[in-house]
């Protein structure tokens, strides 16, 4: 149906994925919404493509007007997406009743719950509200046969998989309950949400500066209807269980407005579901804010100031390369430069600067973006992630064109950064031009300001700070220390000693010595040693210092630079 009203003209794509991210948020009647957008004129105007889109439009009978709603569909479901059921034939289609010819969404669910064919009756506002307005049970024209439901039953096994309670999903309760998780993950700083189906509960975990925390297990009777709640309000399909989904909703958690990601993945025991949150009201922080050093700060900003060249944050997933090259783009936003990014997902808008976010389903890639923004003239490029090698193409010739590109890569240390880009087809006296500077980053968690104390350091710790500080450079061993710093848990930090988190960062400026080595293609490890030679601080010994000024931990840095590259 939603395909023949695209074909028919009445809604454009874009305009339908509009009206049903306003439907998610205002919950009101489709054809209203397409109304309020200027997408009809009319939902009376709506009725004359009812016969074009498949639907009967009729008057009701006296006695279909006493019909009841069937035992099988929920009175609450049935009321709320104006629809009740009038008759239904032995083997034949279910023939429903509504008001509303737009009722896209409800009807698409219905007719998979009901494991039959739908046909709609078309009938007036008025009549629609008399028909709603009857006992739930009783009266003459009760459908001849009991409409079969694809739920399985309460008693067999599989009816903990797929609880029938997902018809219920807005019931208040339940939006109280999703409400809740979100006002209690906001209020406890939280970066996710995680809702994970397991056998017997529902695990619900938040990702707190990094680590995921269990803070629920609701029964499993509520899995069907949360996730059917959350669905809703992301505008997402809630008939559609077996494929991955992606949506986003805004909240309103007191003065501030917070962006929720979410994606939905099958899982054996159900849908997994999980929402990142990204509060907009927060300021884009400062370099010295996210954990630069003095001597790092006066080694990045003459790099990222020079007029061409490429410059790469690198890292695993979630350790913080996009909010440093926010970070980063806040100093050089000026009036007197351009600067364009593409991203996939756009996280932070920065005043004066043009953003893309990036479409793949229409087409508009990371590459294809790149292309398009080279054409506007940019001064600054930031490219959220080097993905392929058509985007590490277009990046590299972009740099190498007159233009400062930023960008991300999936790497585990600086060096590494220049052997992926050689292995996406970039050739090395390319690379070697084009590349300014690789940053490395981790993060670790800060230890909470309001309940700190300082301690003696235990055997180990002091072992880990004395440790050589990057072979061949400049500062050869580090002296132990006296005290460090921990936190014993506070209101503050809900007992966990953490509050906030910091990056560690390991920063590698190419030099005529290295650039001649990625010439003659040796490999990151030859090039890491020549890099420490030169004076490189590895992400382990940049974790030391902040051990020493009592920002984080022993064990954190340790968990966040364990084995490869990053350590020291």
């Amino acid at each position: 149906m939603i395909r023949r009203l695209k074909e028919l003209g009445v809604v454009t794509p874009e305009q339908l994925e509009q009206a049903k991210q306003e439907q998610a948020k205002t919950r009101e009647r489709f054809g209203q919404v397409l109304v309020r957008l200027g997408m009809i004129r009319s939902v009376d105007s709506g009725r004359q493509l009812a016969l074009q889109l498949g639907w009967i439009a009729q008057r009701l009978e006296s006695s279909q007007a006493h019909a009841s709603l069937s035992e099988h569909l929920p009175v609450d479901v049935c009321r709320m997406h104006r629809l009740a059921p009038i008759q239904q034939q032995p083997g034949g289609p279910l023939v429903l009743a509504t008001d509303d010819p737009f009722n896209l969404f409800a009807l698409e669910w219905l007719e998979r719950q009901c494991g039959v064919g739908l046909e709609l009756l078309l009938v007036s506002e008025q009549e629609m509200t008399t028909l709603l307005s009857q006992p739930a049970q009783g009266g003459p024209a009760r459908p001849s046969a009991p409409i079969k439901s694809t739920a399985p039953p309460k008693t067999s096994q599989a009816a903990v998989s797929e609880p029938v309670a997902d018809v219920d999903a807005d019931d208040e309760p339940i939006i109280q309950l999703v409400d809740s998780l979100f006002a209690e993950a906001v209020r406890m700083r939280a970066s996710d949400i995680h809702l994970e189906p397991l056998a017997q509960f529902i695990k619900v975990r938040y990702r707190i500066d990094g680590v995921l925390h269990d803070v629920n297990a609701p029964p499993k009777a509520l899995q069907g209807p949360i996730t059917s709640r959350i669905k809703i309000m992301a505008g997402l399909n809630i008939a559609e269980k077996r494929l991955p989904q992606d949506g986003r909703l805004q909240l309103v958690a007191g003065n501030n407005v917070v962006d929720v990601r979410i994606s939905t993945l099958p899982a054996l025991h159900g849908e997994s579901v999980v929402m990142r949150l990204l509060d907009r009201s927060q300021p884009i922080r400062g370099l010295h804010e996210l954990g630069f050093s003095s001597e790092d700060q006066q080694r990045w900003e003459p790099l990222i100031h020079r007029p061409y060249g490429m410059i790469l944050a690198t890292g695993p997933t979630g350790s913080g390369k996009t909010t440093t090259l926010y970070a980063t783009l806040a100093v050089l936003n000026r009036p007197d430069r351009k600067v364009i990014t593409i991203e996939d997902p756009v996280e932070y808008q920065l005043r004066g600067v043009n953003q893309v976010q990036v479409k793949s389903a229409i087409g508009l890639s990371f590459a294809a973006g790149l292309r398009a923004m080279l054409r506007q003239a940019p001064d600054v490029i930031m490219v959220g992630e080097i993905r392929d090698q058509d985007t590490a193409q277009i990046a590299t010739q972009a740099a190498l064109t007159g233009h400062l590109v930023l960008s991300s890569l999936h790497t585990n240390d600086a060096t590494s950064a220049v052997t992926r880009l050689i292995d996406m087809g970039i050739a090395p006296f390319l690379v070697a031009s084009t590349i300014q500077g690789v940053m490395a980053q981790r993060l670790v968690r800060r230890i909470c300001p309001s309940c700190l104390i300082r301690r003696p350091p235990t055997s180990e710790e002091q072992a880990f700070l004395g440790e050589s500080v990057g072979e061949g450079s400049v500062v050869t061993t580090a002296i132990g220390v006296s005290q460090v710093a921990e936190g014993p848990g506070c209101e503050a930090c809900h007992q966990r000693g953490y509050l906030g988190r910091v990056a560690l960062y390991e920063l590698l400026i190419l030099t005529d010595a290295l650039r001649q080595l990625i010439v003659n293609k040796s490999t990151a490890s030859v090039l890491r040693q020549q890099a420490l030679r030169e004076g490189m601080r590895t992400l382990r010994d940049d974790g030391r210092l902040k051990v020493r000024e009592g920002l984080t931990t022993v064990s954190e840095v340790l968990r966040a630079t364990h084995g490869g590259g990053a350590d020291g």
